[in-house]
């Protein structure tokens, strides 16, 4: 029997509940490993992206890019770990239904974020050393050019556009976190790993696939980029990058899922509603 809609949301708002309690050491472990594994996600899509506009054109290479990139969202959700993307909408659905507080949902976000960024960074120092690189010389691999090339490309683009690139950040923040937010709640619903695999996996294609902007995984491609030699600076990263991307995807996860969807089922969430269902209580819990 599939879950209603409501159940979906009631069940975010119980994730967000246990996530808003884990303690400082906890989110930012927890986030040091979300973040390796989302630059996992993009390392593979990288790897397996590389070359492929002049064979294939840029449409097939992007879809191959989104194709592969899921396995960190996957790898996240399976084993319990924590993406600053997806808490911008399980910690507020969890104080709309009044299992927290706010002030929970700002401290998860620092510290998550904080935990994310450094195991972004980790990974992005191993593939300095790794694949993008040939056997740790100078010389970059053909993959290594193409983390340059993408990570000017995510930067240097916004920076020429001025003030419309920053709108464009930002915009491509909130329509990226949007699906990735769709992907939590899609994966929340199945009761098997196959189901979370299959949910959560064509939301996240999308988005990469897109070109949508994904603040996490920007702290991996851009740093590694600069490691290797691209044209960026950090504050060009920072200002030009990272925090419209950040301020969007804040926007898409929080008000366009966590508030639109507590807003449509807030009568079958209402503790005196007693036609509440059941599921809602027992697999919450």
């Amino acid at each position: 029997m599939a879950i209603k809609p409501a159940e979906i949301v009631s069940l975010a708002g119980g994730v967000g509940r246990y996530k808003a309690d884990l303690g400082v050491p906890n989110f930012i472990v927890r986030g040091f490993m979300g973040g390796m594994f989302i630059a996992v996600g993009a390392t593979l899509a990288t790897v397996c992206s590389t070359g492929l506009e002049t064979s294939l054109g840029p449409g097939f290479k992007a879809l191959i890019a989104g194709a592969v990139f899921p396995v960190g969202l996957v790898a996240i959700v399976i084993t319990g770990m924590s993406l600053f993307t997806s808490d911008t909408m399980l910690i507020p659905v969890a104080v709309f239904q009044g299992k927290t507080t706010w002030k929970k949902v700002g401290w998860v976000w620092l510290w998550v974020y904080a935990g994310n960024f450094a195991g972004s960074l980790f990974w992005a120092y191993l593939m300095f050393w790794g694949p993008l690189r040939k056997y740790g010389t100078p010389e970059l691999s053909a993959f290594g050019q193409s983390a340059v090339a993408m990570a000017q490309s995510k930067v240097l683009s916004y920076v020429a556009a001025g003030g419309a690139g920053l709108s464009s950040a930002f915009a491509k923040g909130i329509a990226c976190n949007i699906l990735v937010n769709l992907a939590i709640l899609l994966g929340i619903s199945a009761d098997n790993t196959t189901g979370k695999v299959l949910g959560i996996w064509f939301p996240i294609m999308a988005f990469v696939a897109c070109g949508f902007e994904h603040s996490v995984a920007n702290m991996y491609i851009v740093p590694a980029g600069i490691m290797l030699g691209a044209g960026v600076t950090w504050p060009q990263f920072l200002i030009w990058n990272l925090l419209p991307v950040t301020l969007g995807n804040i926007v898409g996860g929080l008000v366009f899922v966590g508030a639109a969807y507590s807003f449509c089922f807030k009568r079958e969430l209402s503790p005196s509603n007693q036609n509440r269902p059941a599921i809602l209580e027992r697999k919450a819990a």
